[in-house]
């Protein structure tokens, strides 16, 4: 297959790579280029590709047959699945250039990296040869850099030596351009590309995420990233971080604080945020009271089905929250009113829309109670199929539901999150890199697709 002889490796970022039978084996993430050792063009070695369970790995720059505006093709379907782990003299090209504030020769006016041009030198090998960068003019001096709305700027494309501060001595870098890269990312796979990133960058750029798309990936990151994170953050916006984030991931993260920082993040929030935060974290860890989210949703029984279907339409709604609706008396706030029962998804789509959710609502399935240990809440799901249980109070109120992400979150190892983490048996993770990146002997391998190499 033929591929481009110029690629912008921004535009790289999250295309699909295909093995030779066309099975998706991963997503783009990032590119490798090795530095010279004293003059010339920085060599692309390979790519980083982002598989499932968030393992990222290396695949050589001679493996990929194939790169266009759509996909990345590989030759071979055998991966080495080792985890990817920058050397030193290496340079991943967007987390580190991207932004990256330098000085173009010419003028000594100065510049901020937008993207980066790899370009074939031959079949397999590839090279840094071109940045485009966005250079400020007016209101400053060379090295000087103001907020945009001071400046005039303007894209220009330079080739690699007509610019200076791209490697050696760490420059200061922005996060606009690196962060329009990562908007297009699931929070899960965004948390996983800010744990491949150096601690003061990572806070860097989920500082500069707004309050509800750092809230989302607060809640897939490992307890001790979301501490760090949140401790470089105003008050201020802290409290208003944890008000964006579910309550029982609130109640999670606040519990890793000290009291005193717990109390004046909680105080800091509004009333009716804080509320449902402190009461989660009452009950002990490990039961059905610690795990449930305290706002699934709930209607009154004289609801009509039109109206919880578009209820669970709500676009805010995780999938496990919005398959069923649960069914008290007023009041509709937890603690609610009476519990009556549950009515899911399905059961609502086979009945008229005019009914009312009051007589098809289940009432023989017996609600947890705040103080079911965990082990007791997944045979209990496990045996009835489910993928939310109601949990009421002894006195009758719905206090909350604990749902299968709840469980799954709460029965995978503490760790589970942490990209350092070793992986579970079997999943293909071999001893520590040996020098070559390429032809290593007892490297862990997986054949995809069936496909040779």
């Amino acid at each position: 297959m033929s591929t481009a002889t110029r690629v912008y490796v921004a535009r790289l970022a999250g295309l699909a790579v295909f093995d030779p039978n066309g099975d998706q084996v991963g997503r783009v993430r990032d590119a490798v280029a090795r530095l010279p050792i004293d003059t010339g063009l920085p060599r692309v070695i390979g790519l980083v590709a982002e598989m499932p369970m968030r393992r990222r790995i290396f695949l050589p720059i001679g493996r990929v047959t194939s790169m266009d505006a759509s996909s990345v093709v590989l030759g071979t379907g055998t991966l080495n699945l080792r985890r990817f782990e920058k050397r030193p003299a290496e340079l991943l090209v967007l987390e580190e250039l991207i932004d990256r504030r330098v000085t173009i020769k010419e003028t000594g006016a100065a510049a901020s990296v937008v993207d980066v041009a790899m370009e074939a030198n031959r079949p397999g090998e590839w090279s840094l040869t071109r940045v485009a960068v966005r250079e400020y003019q007016g209101r400053q001096r060379a090295q000087r850099y103001l907020p945009r709305r001071a400046t005039r700027a303007h894209l220009r494309e330079l080739d690699w030596d007509d610019v200076t501060g791209l490697v050696g001595r760490p420059q200061a870098q922005g996060t606009a351009a690196l962060l329009a890269l990562l908007e297009r990312m699931r929070p899960a796979d965004l948390a996983n590309a800010l744990q491949d990133m150096a601690p003061t960058r990572r806070n860097e750029v989920a500082a500069a995420l707004d309050d509800e798309r750092l809230a989302d990936v607060l809640q897939e990151l490992p307890e001790d990233d979301q501490v760090e994170i949140l401790a470089v953050l105003e008050s201020q916006r802290a409290a208003r971080v944890l008000e964006e984030m579910e309550p029982d991931d609130a109640a999670d993260l606040l519990a890793e604080l000290t009291l005193a920082e717990r109390e004046a993040l909680l105080g800091l929030m509004e009333p009716e945020e804080a509320q449902p935060v402190r009461q989660l974290m009452r009950y002990q860890p490990g039961t059905a009271g610690a795990l449930m989210t305290s706002e699934p949703v709930i209607l009154t029984p004289d609801t009509t089905i039109a109206e919880a279907l578009a209820r669970i339409r709500e676009p805010q709604l995780s999938p496990a929250v919005a398959a069923q609706v649960f069914v008290t008396r007023p009041p509709m706030a937890t603690p609610t009113g009476r519990y009556i029962g549950v009515a899911h998804f399905q059961r609502l789509l086979r009945e008229p829309p005019s009914e009312i959710i009051g007589g098809v609502a289940t009432t023989d399935l017996d609600p947890l109670a705040p103080e079911t240990p965990l082990p007791e809440v997944i045979r209990r799901m496990a045996t009835y199929d489910l993928v939310a249980m109601p949990v009421v109070d002894s006195n009758g109120r719905l206090v909350g539901a604990v749902t299968v992400d709840d469980v799954l979150d709460h029965s995978l190892p503490p760790d589970w999150r942490d990209r350092d983490a070793e992986p579970p048996p079997g999943a293909g993770r071999g001893p520590a890199r040996t020098p070559a990146r390429t032809g290593e002997t007892g490297a862990p391998r997986v054949r995809t697709g069936g496909a040779g190499g």
